[in-house]
């Protein structure tokens, strides 16, 4: 009976040993283990980098392409004023990148610096864009041409668009030899509201030449319904535009 006792002390006691243990494993498991998260400079998790790809949010940088410059121009908003803009062609469906730095140098016909004015601009996913900054003063000093590029290559983001409901209607252009303007009529093909929205514009000649650009915000879209977008230019293009491109991206 005494070693049957023994024995039994023991098989408690051990198990209860046993569960001491596994409870104090588990304290320090929890007080010491950090779940993979996407910004703690690890590999971790469903990862396909650091930080990046799989449920993060980041994408890797074998994950997107490089965006493009189509063009860059400036165009005279007034006596020693000017806007100036660059062409962003972002080939990446489901990649965004936010507040992306650049700068423009706007130089004379002598090859001089004029000015070097920094700025931020959003990439929206499957869509082109402008960087576009103005209005520019540059004093009695003409422009004759501008230099665009990125300061820190644009950190993409997985990303969808949301002006997927949006559709462009008809442009209206006219021109007289005091000025041009422009309205584009926007149309929002679902019943829930747009938020605000930058529409930017970019007039083309029969040589595909830029020739003009703007920018115009609109507030808002209500849903199934269609608002116009205006644009003005202080200048006329003597009847040489032959195309317009529309470039809407969500605020």
């Amino acid at each position: 009976m005494s070693s049957w006792a023994s024995k039994r002390k023991f098989l408690y006691g051990g198990t209860l040993a046993v569960i001491i243990l596994a409870i104090a494993g588990y304290v320090v498991f929890a007080n010491l283990y950090q779940a993979p998260t996407c910004f703690d400079g690890v590999k971790n998790g469903d990862e396909t980098g650091v930080d990046c790809g799989g449920s993060c949010q980041r994408l890797c940088p074998s994950a997107f392409l490089s965006p493009k410059i189509s063009w860059k121009s400036f165009g005279q908003l007034g006596v020693g004023t000017y806007n100036v803009a660059a062409y962003v062609i972002n080939p990446n469906n489901n990649g965004a990148a936010v507040n992306v730095p650049y700068h423009f140098v706007i130089y004379d016909v002598n090859g001089d610096q004029i000015v070097d004015v920094p700025g931020k601009f959003n990439i929206p996913p499957h869509r082109n864009t402008l960087a576009f900054l103005g209005p520019i003063a540059v004093g009695k000093r003409v422009p004759y041409k501008v230099f665009f590029e990125f300061t820190r290559s644009p950190d993409w983001q997985q990303a969808t668009d949301t002006l997927s409901s949006l559709s462009i209607g008809p442009k209206k252009y006219t021109e007289d030899k005091y000025g041009s303007s422009l309205l584009v009529t926007l149309r929002n093909n679902n019943v829930k509201p747009l938020g605000s929205v930058f529409v930017y514009v970019a007039l083309s000649d029969a040589s595909s030449n830029i020739i003009g650009f703007s920018k115009t915000i609109i507030d808002g879209i209500n849903g199934l319904s269609s608002i116009d977008a205006p644009f003005t230019w202080p200048v006329s293009h003597n009847g040489k535009v032959v195309s317009i491109e529309v470039l809407p991206v969500a605020e």
